[in-house]
């Protein structure tokens, strides 16, 4: 009997039997767009309708993420029909992830009986996903999820944990929600690309020891003015350990490839380092340390400099002994630190992870308070909390700063804390500084290429993305919409419109700048659908809300977009 792993999605119209006896007719023409749109949607994101059932319908998915992706899209299109004599339909979605039993073009089996039990659950418009689904998109995931706990279900033995989808990410800077695949371009000079360090077994604190390992080589890498480093995310979207390093260098446009491996041992670490060539697949250098825990960063430093010394020949030694971060005193500080960033990582996936990990960063900064980036880390954490002060995480930046003034991404953090009080000339100069510090940073380049936008200099936002998209041809598409939303502020409205139509995944503030082009073009209609889609994953949306956080130094512009968003059907408070 044939089986296979899918992620299953089930979902039914809310209400359809109401109506169908209030309007037959019309709900069978609603119902057949409504098939239409789900029909297209699963499609474009490599699924397939195994089944239906009237209102009712089953998907399979090879990715857990599209799924997930797919259910948000539909409820999206479905806000945003054109009916405006009658409400919107509304579905329910249930989504689970199981080895299934296949049968012809069918899929039967407890997975599939799991996914309907959870949608039979899920409220109208709310997409309810199984924990085991959960764990699989948990680290990549655009959306923020609510854990509603263990739950009983008819016929189903063991209870089942839950999650309701509950809104976006946002920007976050470890998420790896690729734009788009990139065509084969011409390698960079003295470029190279630092792949995650692998470890054995499913051992946690191994997996979070390599990941913040290869991010600190990344960062320390990136500071040498020479080498063109790629970022995080190029890396760690090319992570899958099969994938030839030539094809890994053809991919990311580097010359370069350093893969690792790491192994705790009671208190010593096991690294093993090679660094190749992708024109050919030649080794040119490989490494194995042994050192106790407490000398991991001499063993960065010592990498560091071999590399450097083996790509580009000699260093800037003298500017990198300036703009180096400071090590932290004491080795569990930075123990802690590492795993704050685990679970930074996941973001506002959910908030325990966020208060999980500020409770890492204080910890760490408890070891040793004088850690600069416990503080800068700390504060994106807290910031994704309801309770987050600002004045609490102006206050350790300030810190942050203080004690290391050369940590770009406490500049970074420190120019939107800057923004967000009108300070534009302040802004702005913490940005350059931030990429001063760490010219090779795509993530830095392209969110300060934001605050270019808002402080007025629009072209250079264009050409900074430009710059960080050849460092990084995998930017989320977080940062991508910045061109969008550029190009928006030079009035180029066909360009924006084009650019951010073009994401695989519109975001909130996707829609809502597209629906601000399309009323400086006339086109109200389309306008009012953009919102009503933006409207449906957060239903609490205003043009307040929105002008709190699109900080145009230009009052007009800022008030233009107001009135346009007003006028496309967005709520004012």
């Amino acid at each position: 009997m044939k089986r296979r792993m899918a992620a299953i999605m089930v979902g039914d119209v809310v209400g359809y039997s109401s109506l169908m006896e209030q309007a037959e007719e019309h709900t069978v023409e609603r119902l057949n767009a409504c098939q239409k749109l789900i029909t297209g949607k699963v499609g474009l994101l490599d699924g397939r309708i195994f089944s239906t059932a009237g209102d009712a319908m089953l998907a399979e998915f090879p990715s857990a993420i599209n799924a997930v992706r797919c259910a948000v899209e539909i409820r999206s299109g479905l806000a945003g029909a054109d009916d405006v004599d009658h409400e919107p339909m509304k579905m329910r979605f249930g989504l689970h992830l199981a080895d299934v039993v296949v049968h012809g073009d069918d899929l039967v089996g407890d997975g599939v009986n799991l996914a309907t039990r959870i949608e039979q659950a899920a409220e109208p418009d709310s997409i309810l996903v199984s924990g085991v689904l959960f764990d699989q998109v948990r680290r990549n995931s655009p959306f923020v999820f609510e854990d509603l706990g263990e739950r009983s279900f008819k016929n189903i033995s063991e209870a089942v944990r839950v999650y309701r989808v509950r809104g976006e990410m946002g920007a976050h800077r470890l998420q790896s929600a690729p734009t788009r695949a990139r065509s084969t371009r011409e390698k960079r000079p003295w470029s190279i690309a630092v792949l995650p360090f692998h470890t054995s077994g499913d051992d946690e604190n191994q997996r979070f020891l390599a990941e913040g390992l290869t991010e600190e080589l990344i960062v320390e890498l990136g500071r040498f003015r020479r080498l063109a480093v790629c970022s995080r995310s190029a890396s760690f979207a090319l992570s899958d350990p099969r994938l030839d390093p030539v094809k890994i260098g053809d991919a990311l446009a580097v010359r370069y490839v350093l893969e690792g491996q790491v192994r705790k041992i009671g208190d010593h670490i096991r690294i093993g380092l090679t660094l190749t060539e992708t024109e050919t697949g030649s080794i040119v250098w490989s490494d194995k340390v042994t050192r106790t825990f407490t000398d991991v960063l001499n063993v960065l430093d010592d990498v560091v400099g071999k590399i450097a010394a083996t790509v580009v020949g000699r260093v800037e030694d003298a500017s990198m002994i300036a703009a180096r971060r400071k090590p932290p005193e004491n080795m569990t500080a930075f123990e802690c630190l590492l795993r704050g960033i685990d679970h930074h990582r996941l973001g506002g996936v959910t908030d325990d992870n966020a208060r999980e990990a500020v409770k890492w960063f204080t910890r760490a900064i408890e070891a040793d308070p004088s850690y600069a980036a416990a503080y800068a880390w700390r504060v994106c954490s807290g910031s994704w909390l309801a309770d987050f002060e600002y004045e609490t995480g102006e206050r350790d930046i300030r810190r942050a700063l203080e004690l290391d003034p050369c940590d770009p991404e406490a500049q970074r953090i420190m120019g939107v804390l800057e923004l967000l009080k009108d300070h534009f000339d302040e802004a702005k100069a913490r940005s350059l500084k931030a990429m001063e510090l760490n010219p090779t940073d795509a993530y830095i380049r392209a969110r300060c290429a934001g605050v270019m936008t808002y402080v007025g200099e629009a072209e250079r936002s264009l050409a900074l993305l430009d710059e960080a998209e050849a460092l990084d041809p995998f930017l989320p598409v977080w940062c991508v919409e910045e061109r969008g939303v550029a190009l928006y502020a030079l009035e180029r409205h066909e360009e924006a419109l084009s650019i951010l139509a073009g994401l695989v995944y519109q975001t909130t503030r996707s829609r809502l700048c597209r629906a601000a082009a399309l009323v400086a073009l006339d086109r109200l209609d389309e306008a009012r659908r953009l919102v009503k889609e933006a409207l449906a994953g957060n239903a609490g949306l205003t043009v307040s809300g929105v002008l709190a956080k699109e900080r145009y130094r230009d009052l007009e512009k800022r008030q233009e977009l107001g009135r346009r968003l007003e006028a496309a059907g967005l709520p004012r408070s």
